[in-house]
Order: structure tokens, then C-alpha cells, then sequence
């Protein structure tokens, strides 16, 4: 039994003299929901189609479930199932014939009772009868899903799947991908929206001009022990409580100031230890606010992008 859903190992892609993905190597472990998190073109849907064989790589190996892509690759591709686009059904036929079909078209036989455990798990029970034309965009993704869920793949891979739903259609989307980890099926997500992404990931990786620069977990993101804080102080005599800071935080980076508060960076013990001196010397601190670091400010921390260029991005379907 192999212990990693998805090995990827120096994954390279170069067309002509062009470098469009450069060397990038990660894992998926078994159950987990792992990001590839970058702006449009960065090389994300290049990886993906590497992965799922759709085109050549020019270096670099994929292991699905323990098989090797090169050397086991009807094995290895069984054990991944796909959206790479929007998914495309007979729109006049019903969802429970679509599935079908594709299920009589299988290497495989798949049976009826296959085809209901899928049916059930991305939720589509009430509505798999009535035809494809009258679903809406996420209706069509579920379905999609439980398409490529058939084959009992240990591997999901969706590339831009939450393109076109609304929000109360990407929280569902999200609901039902995690509980297909509660199955022991493991996913490979790509997109751009990246508060999305925090919400529904484990792990994430930054991929910037074909190139892997970060890769992290969703725990250690919002472990704020961890990690560097956005803290405002609202107190009653800011002059002061800067000579304090001077004094007793010479390591905190102090980003603004003004006439009623201190904003700095600084990790939560500092926060703590800050408080504590202000009030010992008599200053009133009428209020501490702190922002968490999201995705969204880690992206920008180590891609340079402007902050604008991101928020826009986040709309592009």
C-alpha cells in the first residue's frame, strides 16, 4: 500500500526555448485536499494536464498510489479521476443517464450500486432523474464529480472547479470535497481565489512563472503562535507609548502611527509582553485589534504581486 496519493518529482515542461514549468516536486497525502495556488498563467493547469498525461512532460516523474506513470500507466491512470474543464453532459439526457453511460463506456464494469454510492455522495439524489439542462453550474460540477468518481480513483484532480458558481455554490462544492476525504479520496485543486483556497485546503502550494516558491499547511497559516501579526494599539498617549516600544520591543517593525494608535508586527507573546508594559506606565490602552495573515497576504508576500492586480484576478473566470 503506497503512502502517498501523488508524487511529483522535478516536473519539468519546456516548449521551443520557453520554460514553462521549471523543476517542481510535491505530495499528496492520503485524505488530504492539497492547492496549487498561483495567477492566470503561472503554469498551474500546465502541471495538472503533466499529471493526468494530457500532455508530454519534457523531465520529471508522477506516481499515483504507489505506480509509476511511465512504467504502470494504465494502473496509475486508474487511480486518478479528473475536471480538467467544465465538465460537458448530454444536456437532454438526465444525470442518471449521463452517469450510466459513461459507465457502460468503462474499461471496467461499474455497477448499479457504484453508480448510487457516487449519486448519494456528491448529493445529487433528488436531482439526478430530471435532465442535464435544467441543472445549475454546480449541479453540473457534483455531477462531473461523481463522474470522475465512478472508477473508484484514490485521486481527485480539479482544475479551476469552482469557476462560475456563486458563493452558496462554492461552499457546497467545498462541503462535498471534504467529505469525499472522509472516503480516503485525496484531491489536487488549482485556482486563483485564494480565501477560497484557505477554507478548503490542508496543504497549498504558491506556483509563480512556472516555478514552485512556497509550499505550506492551512494549520500553520492560521496558527497565529506561529506566525507574525498585524497588532493596533488604540491608546491614550501614542507620543509615549512609542518611546516605550523604543525600550522594551526593539524588535517589533512599527508599520504606522498616528494621533490615536500604533500599528506593528509582531508575534503573539510580544503582543502580550507590549500590553503589559503600556498599562504598568500608565498608559490606557483602550483597544488591541489584530489581523490574522490569510493566503491572500502570504501569495503577496512571496510573489510580489500587487495587491490590486490579486483582488482582480480573483474575478477572472
Amino acid at each position: 500500500m503506497a503512502e502517498k496519493a501523488l508524487e511529483v518529482k522535478s516536473l519539468t515542461k519546456n516548449i521551443k526555448n520557453k520554460v514553462i514549468v521549471k523543476d517542481v516536486s510535491f505530495s499528496i497525502e492520503k485524505g488530504e485536499i492539497f492547492g496549487l495556488l498561483g495567477p492566470n498563467g503561472a503554469g498551474k493547469t500546465t502541471i495538472i494536464r503533466m499529471i493526468m498525461s494530457l500532455i508530454g512532460r519534457t523531465d520529471g516523474s508522477v506516481i499515483v498510489n504507489g505506480y509509476n506513470l511511465d512504467t504502470h500507466f494504465k494502473e496509475s491512470m486508474s487511480e486518478m479521476g479528473a475536471i480538467v474543464e467544465n465538465p460537458e453532459f448530454y444536456k437532454y439526457m438526465s444525470g442518471y443517464k449521463n452517469l450510466k453511460h459513461y459507465a457502460n463506456m468503462a474499461t471496467n464494469e461499474i455497477s448499479e450500486k457504484k453508480i448510487e454510492e457516487v449519486i448519494r455522495l456528491v448529493g445529487l439524489e433528488k436531482a439526478v432523474k430530471q435532465k442535464v439542462k435544467t441543472y445549475s453550474l454546480g449541479m453540473r460540477q457534483r455531477l462531473g464529480v461523481a463522474q470522475a468518481l465512478l472508477h473508484e480513483p484514490s485521486l481527485l484532480v480539479l482544475d479551476e472547479p469552482t469557476n462560475g458558481l456563486d458563493p452558496q455554490g462554492i461552499r457546497e462544492f467545498r462541503n462535498y470535497l471534504r467529505s469525499l476525504t472522509k472516503e480516503g479520496i485525496s484531491v489536487l485543486v488549482s485556482s486563483h481565489l485564494l480565501s477560497e483556497m484557505q477554507l478548503m485546503c490542508d496543504r497549498f502550494a504558491i506556483i509563480e512563472d512556472g516555478s514552485l516558491v512556497h509550499i505550506s499547511s492551512i494549520d500553520l497559516l492560521n496558527n497565529q503562535e506561529e506566525l507574525l501579526q498585524a497588532v493596533t494599539f488604540e491608546v491614550s498617549d501614542p507620543a509615549k507609548a512609542m518611546e516605550l516600544l523604543k525600550q522594551h520591543a526593539t524588535g517589533a517593525e512599527i508599520t504606522e502611527s498616528t494621533d490615536e494608535q500604533i500599528s506593528l508586527t509582531v508575534d503573539k507573546e510580544t503582543t502580550a509582553k507590549i500590553n503589559r508594559v503600556l498599562v504598568e506606565n500608565g498608559i490606557d490602552v483602550y483597544r488591541i485589534s489584530v489581523k490574522a495573515t490569510t493566503l491572500e497576504d502570504r501569495f503577496l508576500e512571496l510573489t510580489g504581486k500587487d495587491k490590486q492586480e490579486v483582488e482582480d484576478n480573483a474575478f477572472i473566470n
